[in-house]
């Protein structure tokens, strides 16, 4: 198995190095059958997204298919002018010259992808890599078989096979993946594994970007709409079952509004879902008997307020909303990554940023208030990822926008431009004339009472 492996990075490399993804051309070119890719394709995704998933089609054209199809368009439009390398003013000692940056590809990148994204958080990242000019090898997620069957199926058709090519698998393939020397790593899923991935890219000093998770927190401030809140942090939490890196963790809620944010947010569920949320057609379902497991347990660890059913046939965890949590809780230790929501009271600014504070930094803070000041106070006292101010979760979708963790949350930015920048090197370039050489710069200084002089008046 290495052994194929590193002849087909090998083959991606030589095909690098002659040139061949370089030209704006090529990029372009690749771009257009990625959309292509995902709008005469969409069927078989969809039918993949529904089978690991049990994704709508809704949800899967906002965060899979479409979201892709939109990202290639949006990355062809933009790239020739991410290309055009940025002028610099050059120091008058240097002078004449002329100062660039430009922005080289970095060669054959690995993407490792997620389960729970299984299409975008492989293809998004191929976008920024071929916008960027570069190589790459796909390794889906075998959490989701379907859709990992789909790209290696599919990819193929489109995209230049020289350039492209996908590997299938478990553990053992990605262990040989993580095995060969690349020139970019991108991988999605928890610390503990981006340790693991982090740890072979040291072995080669080969960069990375990191998208892992954490226990986002939503804030929910005595002047927020209460109503608007609810819905929106449930959208955010139940979407996909709650398998979103994105979604919101837990709530922090101030104890002067905490009933009545409950009955909104049981309220929102309930009407987003039905009473019977298994019988929902918009209502997903666990990954796998494994995850369905963990969650279940979690369960347990504080009140019910709503939900709580399962069935574990079915992979089906309803919405749960859980009160009075213990801090020391699992719940409240790990990430849920499920459709389990803990909401907890608070009773200033100052305990729910110390709340954020004493655990590893999120990638993603949402703060529910109609007080700007409020929730100037909390951003600038806390550190994640990103910031979403009145809504939860969406935030990804805006291209424009730097994506991706801090800390145990991850390390990188991608989407966009932000993606061209994470797959290329800016390489700071120096253009000097011959025309005039001054004797100014040059030994022997002991004599050179001009240039003494001039250190002297920049000190």
């Amino acid at each position: 198995m290495s052994a194929d492996i590193e002849r087909q990075v090998a083959r991606h490399r030589a095909y690098f190095l002659s040139g061949k993804t370089r030209p704006v051309e090529w990029r372009e070119a690749q771009l257009a059958a990625v959309h292509a890719l995902m709008t005469e394709r969409a069927a078989d995704f969809h039918g993949a997204l529904w089978k690991d998933l049990r994704r709508n089609r809704i949800d899967a054209d906002v965060a899979d298919v479409k979201f892709v199809a939109d990202e290639a368009a949006y990355a062809r439009r933009r790239v020739r002018r991410w290309m055009r390398p940025l002028r610099e003013s050059t120091p008058l000692i240097l002078a004449p010259g002329r100062t660039r940056v430009r922005f080289d590809p970095l060669g054959v990148g690995l993407i490792i992808g997620a389960w729970n994204y299984p299409i975008m958080l492989v293809l998004s990242p191929l976008v920024a890599a071929l916008a960027g000019g570069n190589a790459a090898v796909l390794k889906p997620s075998e959490g989701a078989p379907a859709c990992a069957e789909a790209i290696a199926r599919l990819v193929p058709q489109y995209l230049d096979r020289d350039a492209v090519s996908v590997v299938t698998g478990g553990v053992p393939e990605t262990t040989a993946l993580l095995e060969q020397k690349w020139d970019h790593i991108f991988f999605t899923g928890g610390p503990p594994i981006g340790k693991v991935v982090m740890a072979a890219a040291a072995k080669n000093l080969t960069p990375v970007v990191l998208e892992l998770g954490g226990k986002n927190p939503a804030i929910v401030h005595s002047s927020a709409d209460l109503k608007v809140a609810a819905r929106r942090i449930a959208q955010g939490r139940w979407v996909n079952a709650g398998q979103t890196c994105t979604a919101p963790d837990h709530v922090l809620v101030f104890k002067d509004v905490a009933q009545a944010f409950l009955g909104h947010l049981k309220a929102a569920v309930v009407d987003f879902y039905g009473a019977d949320p298994q019988r929902s057609p918009d209502y997903g379902r666990i990954a796998s008997a494994r995850h369905f497991d963990r969650l279940a347990q979690l369960i347990g660890d504080g009140e019910l307020h709503h939900g709580g059913q399962h069935d574990r046939d079915d992979l089906f965890i309803a919405p749960t909303i859980l009160v009075k949590v213990p801090p020391a809780a699992p719940v409240m230790q790990e990430e849920i990554f499920g459709p389990i929501l803990p909401v907890l009271e608070v009773g200033s600014v100052e305990e729910a940023t110390d709340h954020v504070n004493a655990r590893p930094s999120p990638l993603g803070l949402y703060v529910f208030a109609g007080d700007s000041n409020v929730a100037a106070r909390i951003v600038d006292a806390t550190a994640s990822g990103d910031v979403a101010i009145n809504d939860c979760t969406v935030q990804p979708l805006v291209r424009e926008l730097p994506f991706g963790g801090v800390g145990n949350s991850g390390m990188g930015k991608y989407h966009g431009e932000w993606g061209f920048r994470a797959y290329t090197n800016a390489r700071g370039v120096l253009h000097r004339g011959t025309s005039f050489d001054p004797r100014l710069r040059y030994p022997p200084y002991s004599e050179n009472t001009r240039l003494r002089d001039w250190l002297a008046r920049l000190s």
